[in-house]
This record gives structure tokens, C-alpha cells and sequence, in this order.
């Protein structure tokens, strides 16, 4: 058997990945840090584009809603004889 402390190897790899790992977490800002920290101006377009997100999420909500209650989505498209 080579004689590479792979026991050391191992141990040392999981020591540096464990240190970045609590590096990461105490540095890196929550979410709250950082809208926090943003000047007002971007806030408001921060604001904005939450407003803007949240509008088009109920309005797939309530299409895809709409969809479920359509008795005529049941069937497929080339069912439909009153196309040409």
C-alpha cells in the first residue's frame, strides 16, 4: 500500500472547506442586510419589481384557474369541429 496519509488528506480537506464555509456564512449579507443597506431610489425599484412579479404570478393563477374550470379544455384542440 503507498504510504500517503490519506487519513490526514481527508481531514484537512473537510478542515478547509468547513473554515470557508463559516468564512461564507458570517460575511455574506441576509436578504433584510442588503434591502437595508440600498440607497431609497433603488429600493423603490426593488419595490416596484416585487409589485410587478407578484401581479403577474395572480395573473397565471388565476388563468390557470380559469383553465381548470373551462369544460371545453377537457377536450383537445383538434376536437373543436368549428375551426376550419
Amino acid at each position: 500500500m503507498s504510504g500517503f496519509p490519506w487519513g490526514k488528506f481527508v481531514l484537512s480537506t473537510f478542515g478547509i472547506m468547513g473554515v470557508g464555509y463559516v468564512i461564507m456564512k458570517g460575511t455574506t449579507p441576509t436578504p433584510e442586510q442588503t434591502y437595508a443597506a440600498m440607497s431609497p431610489d433603488l429600493r423603490r425599484k426593488v419595490d416596484a419589481n416585487r409589485a410587478a412579479r407578484l401581479a403577474r404570478e395572480n395573473a397565471t393563477q388565476q388563468q390557470a384557474a380559469a383553465q381548470l374550470n373551462d369544460p371545453d379544455a377537457q377536450k383537445p384542440v383538434w376536437a373543436d369541429s368549428s375551426r376550419s
